[in-house]
Parts: C-alpha cells; sequence; structure tokens
C-alpha cells in the first residue's frame, strides 16, 4: 500500500489554527531563520506538502444497537467513517478482518462496534482486547469507559494491575485489555481461572498488529494460536450466539462457529496487511485498506543539522555524551518492543581522532532547539528519540533553554520512556492530555494509537527504522484535524543522510511488509512447550501450529522437556517454561538509590550491561545518578545521586562463527552467503568523557558476563585476488571491509522491516570459518527475524544503495553519514572510505554477472 499521494512542496499557505498560535508553514519558517547555517544553505533539504482530505461517511449499519449509536454520539461521533463500517460489518458477520489505514482514520471504531453490539446483544459474551504497551490499553480502557454503556465492565489487567482486582476481573469484566505478555505468562498458564471468560469469548482485537514484527511477533504468533487452543477446549455454552449468527439468522459463507472466537486486527498503513494478519492468527483474514476518514494537511520537512566547524585545540568542540552506542527500547509492555542491541565490533577496541572526519551537530541537540523553539511559540509538540537517554537529553536540555529565555517555562517539558514507573507514566499522560505539557520528548512508547489530541507538531529525532514507524509517528500530530508540521531531523548516520537528500525514498512509496516467521524453530519449540504445559498436546495441536510443528515436538521429546503418550504429549517438569516473548533476557533490572531504598525505574537486563554497568552515568527526568553496583542476580542496580562532569561510553567486542550454510550464490571471486552464525559479545569497559569537551579521561575494565546468540546472517565473500585487482592494497583491505560493513548496516532498512540497531555485522580480512574477507550481517535476535533473508534476496539493490551511498558523501575520508557507525565496538577505526566502494563495485559486477540470488529450501522467512 502507498501512502497518500502529496503535491508540491510549499511552505504551508492557507493554514488554519487557533490565533495566537502559528500554522505549519509558517512555524516551519520560524524553525528555518532560527536554525544554525540558515543564512548559509539552510537546514531544510526538502518539504513536502501533504493536502488536507475530507471523509466519506456511512449509514449506522442496523445491526448497531440504539444505545451504542446515542453513546457514540455523545462521545461526538454523529456517523461512521465508510471504512469503519466496512470493517465492522465484516467481524459482525463472523468473518476475520484487519483494519489496515492511517493514524487518527478512527479504527477504535472499527472493532468496538461489533465488538460492543455483541456485548449489548448478548449478556454472557466477552470480548479480549490486546495492545502492545500499556498506555495504548489505558487509552482504549478510557475510550470504552467513557460510553457508559451498561453491562460491559472494562478492564485493563496486565503487571501493573493490583492484586486485589484480578480476581474481580475474571469473574466479572467482560470487555478485558491486556497485552501479549499478560496473556502469556498470567491467563493462558491460568486457563482454568479464565474458563468461564474463554467460553464466552466472542472477539479478539488484537491493536496495532504492524508492531509485531521479528521474534516479537512470531512469539506473539503462537500466544494467539494458544489462545484460540484453550478457547476452543472452553466450548460455549449451548444457545450461546456467536458472531454471524445473531438472532437465529445464520452468518454468511465463512463465518465463524462456536469453535472459537472472531479475530479482529487495526494495523497502520503497511505492505500486505492480510498476509501478515493471517500469519499472525493462522486465520485466513481479510483487509480493509481504504481510508476514508478526513485528514487534515501536514507540511513534513527533512532537517539536515549542519557541520560543525573543525575543531581546535584552544576550542573544542562540545561533545555530546549521548551519540554512543544506547540499547534499543526494550521494556516490559510500556512501548513497542524492539530487540536488544547488538554491536557492529571488530577485533580491536582504539580511538578515533578527533578531527577525522566532518562531524554535523548533533540531531538531539537540533531537536532539543526545535522542541524549546515550538513549545516558547505555544505549539504542543510531540518530539520521538529512540533511546531512552535521548529522551532525557532532550527533555532536560530543552527545559534548561526555556527556562533561561522565561523562567518556569521549562516546566511544560518533561521526558516519556519505558522504565518509569506506572504512576510516572500516567501522570505524563494526563498532563499531555489536559495541556500542562506543551512539549513532550518520547521513545516510541507514544507511537501507538494513543489518542494525543491538540497536538500541532512532531519533531522525529532520527529515522525511526521503517516507513511505516515513520508515518505513524508523524501522525501523531494534527490529530484534531488542523493543519500539522512534522520534522524528520537527520542523524550523522548513513542512512538518515541518504534519506534527507533522497526524499523519493520516503514521499509516495509503499510502506513495508510485516516481517515474522512463526517456523522459526527457536519460537516455535519454546511456545509448543508453554501450550504442552497448559494442557497436552495433542496431532490437532500439531496442525494449528503449523509448519515444523511435528519436528519441534520430537526433539522436545528427545530433550527430555516432553513425553508422548497415546493421548498426546506431555509437559514433564513441574515449573513451565520460562520464555520471554520480547527477547528482553528475563525479568527487568530495578534501579534502586541505594540511600533511600527509593525504586527509580527498571531496565531489560541485555540493556542492563550498557545502561547500568558499574560506574554508568543513569539519567532519570533530568537527575543524574552514578550505579554503584550491578547485580545481575539479583536484579537490581543501586546507584546514588551525582552530577559527574563526564558522561559514560560502554565498549564490547565480539567473535562470530558460522554453524551452517542454508543458500549460497557461487558468483566467482565473490560468495554471497545465508546461514546460521554464533555471536558472542562482551561489555569489557567503558570509558569517561568530560561533558564539556568529549576529552577521554580513563577507559575503565568491567567484568560482566558474555552473551551468546545463535541467529542467521548474511554474509559475502571477496577474494584477495580479485580486490588487488581492483586497486585494494592488502593494507586497506580491513579498513575497507569495515567500512562497507558500517554501511551495509545502515542501509539494510531499505530492504528489510528493521533499523540498524536490529542488527549487527563484523568484518575481517580473514575469517577463520571462509578463509577470505568476509563482510557478515546479522539478525539481532535468537534463531533470526527475518532480515537476513531479505537482505540476501535483494542483495543487488541493498548493496547499491549502499555504495552510492558511500560514493556520493562529499566527505574525504569518511563520516558518520557514510562509513562511521554510531555503535561500533572499535572506535570506527580503522575506516577506507573509497576502497570501500571499490570492494562493492567488486561484488556488485560479479553478483550482476552470477544472476539474482534465490532462497533455498531451507530459508523459511517467507513461510508461516
Amino acid at each position: 500500500m502507498t501512502f497518500p499521494a502529496t503535491v508540491s512542496a510549499g511552505t504551508g499557505a492557507g493554514d488554519s489554527h487557533p490565533a495566537g498560535r502559528p500554522g505549519a508553514g509558517e512555524l516551519l519558517d520560524r524553525l528555518r531563520a532560527r536554525a544554525p547555517g540558515a543564512a548559509v544553505a539552510g537546514p531544510v533539504t526538502h518539504v513536502e506538502r501533504i493536502p488536507a482530505r475530507p471523509g466519506t461517511v456511512a449509514e449506522w449499519p442496523e445491526w448497531v444497537p440504539a444505545d451504542l449509536r446515542a453513546a457514540l454520539a455523545g462521545q461526538g461521533v454523529s456517523a461512521p467513517w465508510r471504512h469503519q463500517v466496512e470493517a465492522a460489518t465484516q467481524a459482525y458477520a463472523g468473518r476475520h478482518v484487519v483494519v489496515a489505514t492511517g493514524t487518527a482514520s478512527g479504527k477504535s471504531l472499527a472493532y468496538q462496534l461489533p465488538a460492543l453490539a455483541t456485548l449489548l446483544a448478548d449478556p454472557r459474551a466477552t470480548v479480549l482486547y490486546l495492545a502492545p504497551t500499556k498506555a495504548l490499553a489505558a487509552d482504549q480502557l478510557r475510550a470504552v469507559a467513557a460510553l457508559g454503556l451498561d453491562g460491559v465492565r472494562p478492564a485493563c489487567y496486565d503487571g501493573d494491575t493490583p492484586r486485589a482486582e484480578r480476581d474481580w476481573i475474571r469473574a466479572h469484566s467482560r470487555f478485558v485489555l491486556t497485552n501479549p505478555d499478560m496473556l502469556h505468562h498470567g491467563v493462558l498458564p491460568g486457563h482454568a481461572k479464565w474458563s468461564a471468560f474463554l467460553r464466552r469469548l466472542a472477539f479478539v482485537v488484537v491493536d496495532e498488529c504492524h508492531t509485531y514484527r521479528g521474534v516479537f511477533g512470531s512469539h506473539v504468533a503462537h500466544v494467539l494460536r494458544r489462545l484460540r487452543r484453550q478457547a476452543a477446549r472452553h466450548p460455549r455454552t449451548p444457545g450461546q450466539p456467536v458472531p454471524g449468527q445473531r438472532g437465529g439468522a445464520a452468518g454468511p459463507p465463512g463465518a465463524a462457529t462456536a469453535a472459537g472466537p472472531v479475530f479482529v486486527l487495526a494495523s497502520a498503513t503497511s505492505g500486505d496487511p492480510a498476509v501478515a494478519a493471517e500469519r499472525l492468527t493462522g486465520l485466513p483474514v481479510s483487509a480493509v485498506t481504504t481510508d476514508t476518514a478526513p485528514r487534515g494537511g501536514l507540511t513534513f520537512a527533512l532537517w539536515e543539522p549542519p557541520l560543525l566547524p573543525p575543531p581546535t585545540a584552544n576550542a573544542p568542540e562540545p561533545a555530546d555524551p549521548t551519540e554512543v552506542a544506547e540499547p534499543t527500547e526494550v521494556a516490559e509492555p510500556t512501548e513497542v518492543a524492539e530487540p536488544t542491541e547488538v554491536a557492529e565490533p571488530t577485533e580491536v577496541i582504539a580511538a578515533v581522532s578527533a578531527d577525522a572526519a566532518p562531524v554535523r551537530r548533533s540531531a538531539l541537540r537540533e531537536t532539543a532547539d526545535l522542541l524549546s523553539d515550538t513549545v516558547a511559540a505555544g505549539v504542543r509538540t510531540l518530539a520521538f528519540v529512540r533511546s531512552r537517554r535521548g529522551a532525557e537529553v532532550i527533555a532536560t536540555t530543552a527545559r534548561r533553554a526555556l527556562d533561561e529565555a522565561v523562567p518556569g517555562l521549562g516546566a511544560r517539558v518533561a521526558a516519556y520512556r519505558s522504565g518509569y514507573l506506572r504512576e510516572e507514566r500516567r501522570s505524563l499522560e494526563q498532563a499531555l492530555l489536559g495541556g500542562e505539557l506543551l512539549g513532550l520528548a518520547s521513545t516510541s512508547a507514544l507511537e501507538l494509537g494513543v489518542d494525543l489530541v491538540g497536538l500541532d507538531a512532531v519533531l522525529i529525532c532520527g529515522y525511526p527504522g521503517t516507513r511505516a514507524s515513520l508515518w505513524q509517528q508523524a501522525g501523531r500530530a494534527g490529530r484534531s484535524g488542523r493543519e500539522a508540521l512534522a520534522v524528520l531531523v537527520a542523524r550523522d548516520d548513513p542512512l538518515d543522510s541518504y534519506l534527507v537528500h533522497h526524499p523519493e525514498a520516503l514521499f509516495g512509496r509503499p510502506v513495508e511488509a510485516t516481517v515474522l516467521d512463526p517456523a522459526n524453530p527457536y519460537v516455535l519449540g519454546p511456545q509448543l512447550a508453554c501450550a504442552a504445559a497448559e494442557s497436552p498436546l495433542t496431532p490437532a495441536d500439531l496442525e494449528l501450529f503449523g509448519e515444523g510443528a511435528k519436528e519441534a515436538v520430537e526433539e522436545l521429546v528427545a530433550g527430555g522437556a516432553l513425553r508422548h503418550r497415546p493421548t498426546g504429549w506431555y509437559w514433564r517438569h513441574v515449573r513451565r517454561p520460562e520464555v520471554d516473548l520480547r527477547g528482553t533476557g528475563g525479568a527487568p533490572v530495578d534501579v534502586v538509590e541505594s540511600a533511600t531504598g527509593r525504586l527509580l525505574g527498571t531496565v531489560d537486563p541485555a540493556s542492563s550491561h550498557f545502561q547500568v554497568h558499574p560506574g554508568a552515568v543513569y539519567l532519570h527526568q533530568g537527575a543524574s545518578y552514578v550505579v554503584d553496583d550491578l547485580d545481575l542476580d539479583d536484579g537490581c542496580a543501586l546507584v546514588h545521586a551525582e552530577e559527574p562532569d563526564w558522561s559514560t561510553h560502554p565498549r564490547d567486542v565480539t567473535s562470530l562463527s558460522v554453524v551452517s550454510v542454508r543458500s549460497y550464490l557461487d558468483a566467482g571471486p565473490v560468495g554471497m552467503f545465508l546461514g546460521e552464525v554464533d555471536v558472542t559479545s562482551q561489555v569489557v569497559s567503558y570509558q569517561r568523557r568530560r561533558l564539556a569537551s568529549g576529552e577521554v579521561l580513563a577507559t575503565l575494565p568491567l567484568e560482566l558476563p558474555a552473551r551468546e546468540l545463535r541467529t542467521v546472517a548474511v554474509w559475502f565473500t571477496v577474494s584477495p585476488e580479485s580486490l588487488a585487482a581492483a586497486g585494494v592494497e592488502p593494507a586497506d583491505v580491513p579498513g575497507a571491509l569495515h567500512a562497507a560493513e558500517h554501511a551495509a548496516i545502515g542501509l539494510l532498512p531499505l530492504v528489510a522491516t528493521c533499523d540498524r540497531w536490529d542488527i549487527g555485522g563484523l568484518s575481517t580480512a580473514a575469517h577463520p570459518d571462509t578463509e577470505a574477507p568476509t563482510v557478515f550481517v546479522y539478525d539481532g535476535h535468537p534463531g533470526g527475524a527475518g532480515f537476513a533473508e531479505r537482505a540476501y534476496r535483494a542483495a543487488p539493490a541493498w548493496l547499491t544503495a549502499t555504495r552510492d551511498a558511500i560514493a556520493e558523501c562529499g566527505c574525504e575520508a569518511g563520516c558518520p553519514s557514510c562509513v562511521q557507525s554510531p555503535k561500533c565496538g572499535n572506535g570506527n577505526n580503522p575506516l577506507a572510505k573509497a576502497e570501500a566502494v571499490r570492494v562493492l563495485d567488486v561484488v556488485l559486477a560479479n553478483l550482476a554477472a552470477a544472476g539474482p540470488t534465490e532462497p533455498g529450501e531451507s530459508d523459511r522467512s517467507d513461510r508461516g
């Protein structure tokens, strides 16, 4: 599906905005005029104007009860949009359906109509709503509760729900809102206690289903199959109506039967949503993709921070302590699940000279300045940033700037991220909705469908990794129908630099398909173990879990986890299997202030190696703490309040070995491979750098355990003879491969639904397993996530974009916009830019001569 067509760039003439606040075009002009470097070329590389669009209404379906219509009218919904009626009618008729339309298009009503109509018609029916984040579930609870419908009794059941309330919810709530984690850890293992709810289950709503991608999505796919299995084991009460059979009328062909509930999925605009929904649920799903809701105009600017002047010995440019390797936002479901960070290492840790390459102004600083400018203008603004630390820094910097201009104005800006306590998150959400806050710096926690009415601008600090996520974040603004402004602030990164100078890669292009692989054995085996622990597996269950289930069960039997009896396969252990859906490595690590015992927040276990290692600086709502101790066994990091004049930067090392080859292409002197690899990484030290100058004050060792990962990788080899013939001297081979690796990782999101934090890489002039110069790029998830497979199939397009990004960059020796990486474990040394282009020329020429790369028999990325 393609994002709606745009018209030519403009400055927003005709903006409609309340008095006292600038319109989108005027606001952009103000920001341009005040930006550093505006007097020269200016930071804006492109402006796209997306016009307003009227909506198309439809009649209320006859089956919608009068009291539900009246309740919706009381909330301002006088008539539904056509796509809402189309999706709701299919669901009410018993068909599984996914509605995949734009941000703020009213997808909630598409599932609320059939679900609530059923609850009102049948006092015994129940509905289960699944959201990827707690914030979204809480928002939907507010929306359903505000309707005031008798007998619905909506309630949130998640990790924040007090124990005293859980029994009441199981017994009395008919509209339960939860998340896949709680379904996996709480509901399904206790299905006997939920039997009354499950046997009456009419609908399962899966909101923001495009977020269930990669390994996390593959896990959720099997959690939903386990839900279907338990719902079928607790059959409906005789005589209970089912969707498609209201009032005794039989539903259409394909309508749901008493065997299970109807699934209604909601997704952002995505590529091939029906296929993704079918893979997620294991059911046939129809898609509603035509967006008939009205949309306010959007002015979308691409913004590249200016180059900084070369540093001098007397006046060093202040370093940005946040522009370092940051673990990806992985958290108990406060925000979208993201995989743990994987480093891009080489064998030796080294520093890079401060004047080795031109450096652009930090995207974090630029975003903080823009946020302070928009808040000063009275514009409600949401700034998205990729890391927790980045959110804290942007909020703190903006607050300071605003307080210097107008004392007290800084209090209207805050940070929002995972790891905050429940009370803090709910308070921030209410403050933003109520207008007490004008600016919020957030991780992806607020990317999803939380109804943030009244926002006028969105700042996106760095490309979020996919076009789907980009439009989802941009769509947070203008949700009340007014003109809005979105600004993508490029990081000093190959992909960001490429996109701001190639706007055609963003605008008018189809958004990515959701990648998940339920057949991944590293997911399927543990999920079958969970299912067996809930109730014995049967041959019919193996069909439910799909491809590879029989082989996975046989492995579990051989490993002693299951016992085969005539009635099925039984779990042999007393304790349930421990399976982590989000790849966070287990329970979160508590961050505790040692002097008071106060719980500040939480960090997932894998990120703890980077964020709360001993000696690390930890930021929380503008306050600074230093970590005294990290106890991984007890899951606790002790910290004390301190404002040091230095920042901390962890360093790690990685080794990789090839386990097996799934597919390969012999291209003469070049080989392209897809296979399984073992990756071992360890955080071994950290640097203290002075805040004012970036000067390295000390490098201190760390004793943290190594982390091991078996995953899927794509790699290419190049013969030394072909490199020599291309003019790459032996001494330059390590730097050439290292530079090509960095750029290839940065550009992989062009062909796969990932960002560079989803993946890792390694390059070497002579790898022991390949016996040749080699560049590896691997998925940062156990068992793989489908990214390497897509890279393998699209190798020519991927590596061509990589080669062009390096060659077109205006720097001389390589910079963060082409071959330097923000998460390199080797300090971006050595790098050889020109030689990297020659390496890629050799690879591309030989791949073109050999023909397309085709997946081998074991390439499962498109199966499901």
